[in-house]
């Protein structure tokens, strides 16, 4: 044989005698003598998501606030990798718009989306969280909320209801309003009857006029049947949607009720503090990034609407005269120390926004305002 041959029936032979001694040494037991396959890698777990109901006091997708709630809602989603999914319901579609709050205490829902100047009737000091006639600017308010003590009080006064309030937005200054009449001195806001919530209310009454407390969803058909005389809502950009323009004439500045207007989202506490510690930290820091991604919308969206407002709707835009924001601040001073005198709790908090207001006039004076000042020259 040739020599290539005898190899080949050797190889043959060697393999044929590995296959035998195999079969021999394992033929009590069934047993495939192939190489066998590495074992599949486990399939990992999907975690279980978290489903959460955010109820609001906006009209749904309204723009601005109700967008902003949408916004918060996915946040907490794409942040936390889809554990947690909020579902939002707007005014009325779960709760009415002004029964959020009962609703996420008692755990009908697990956020609620609003302004604690609505919830005056649950506690005064709620409305200091929101807006003070007069009081701090959106930069003033996030750094009194964040670093000025305002949030443990905040949390303080929502402790007793179950809750847990954050700030989810910020509205920038707002404007003074619409009104069907003129407004060139005090006396004309005697006997006026304008949508208005909160501390600014108050100011009103005491200037002899009358506050009424209206769900967004409400305010254009009230405005424009004569059921109001006035009303505030936020700016340009939210007013324009709400097509406050067909149904009033005049469209005065500035906000002295709501010079930087804080959102909030509150939260179950129960439901909160059953989130795992990782969860509860992002959905901390949600709220955060919308609070400041809100100011930034309204800034921007509130300077084109102005420009159509006025452009392309011919609305008439007017200030407030010196003399009648002077006595206005007089009032609001009054009413607001008033205010505060009623309970323990709203001293509390009212004597730590007034100390921090101080500080901030007068830092301000010398950065912000005199900047402000000077850029117009």
């Amino acid at each position: 044989m040739k020599r290539r041959e005898i190899v080949k029936v050797l190889g043959l032979g060697v393999a044929a005698a590995g296959l035998a001694a195999c079969t021999e040494e394992k033929k009590a037991e069934v047993v495939d003598c192939k190489p066998t396959a590495a074992p599949a890698a486990p399939v990992a777990e999907k975690p279980d998501v978290i489903e959460w109901k955010m109820v609001t006091t906006w009209p749904k997708n309204f723009p601005g606030l109700g967008t902003g709630a949408n916004y918060l809602a996915e946040l907490i989603g794409q942040m936390s990798g889809g554990r947690i999914h909020v579902k939002v319901y707007g005014a009325s579609e779960l709760v009415g718009a002004l029964e959020i709050f009962d609703a996420v205490s008692r755990g009908t829902a697990e956020m609620g989306h609003g302004a604690s100047y609505y919830w005056k009737g649950k506690s005064r000091a709620a409305q200091f969280f929101a807006a003070v006639p007069f009081g701090l600017t959106a930069q003033e308010m996030n750094s009194w909320l964040y670093h000025g003590g305002g949030m443990e009080l905040w949390e303080e006064v929502y402790a007793e209801f179950g809750l847990i309030p954050g700030a989810a937005g910020n509205t920038g200054v707002q404007m003074g309003g619409w009104f069907n009449r003129e407004i060139n001195s005090v006396e004309d806001l005697k006997g006026l009857k304008m949508r208005i919530p909160g501390l600014g209310g108050e100011v009103l009454k005491r200037a002899g006029g009358t506050p009424v407390l209206l769900p967004g969803g409400e305010i254009f058909p009230s405005l424009q049947s004569g059921a109001i005389d006035a009303t505030e809502w936020v700016g340009p950009y939210n007013d324009l949607a709400f097509g406050l323009h067909k149904a009033a004439k005049y469209y005065y500045y500035p906000g002295w009720h709501e010079p930087g207007t804080t959102l909030e989202c509150f939260m179950n506490k129960e439901a909160f503090e059953k989130l795992p510690e990782d969860l509860q930290i992002i959905v901390r820091n949600a709220l955060r990034v919308a609070n400041q991604d809100m100011l930034a919308d309204f800034t921007a969206k509130n300077n084109r609407a102005l420009e159509q407002l006025v452009n392309e709707h011919g609305v008439e835009l007017r200030p407030f005269p010196d003399d009648v924001l002077k006595q206005i601040k007089a009032l609001s001073d009054e009413v607001v120390s008033e205010e505060a005198a009623k309970d323990p709790m709203s001293q509390k908090v009212f004597e730590s926004f007034v100390k921090f207001r101080e500080q901030a006039i007068k830092w301000h004076a010398v950065s912000e305002q005199a900047y402000l000042n000077a850029r117009t020259l």
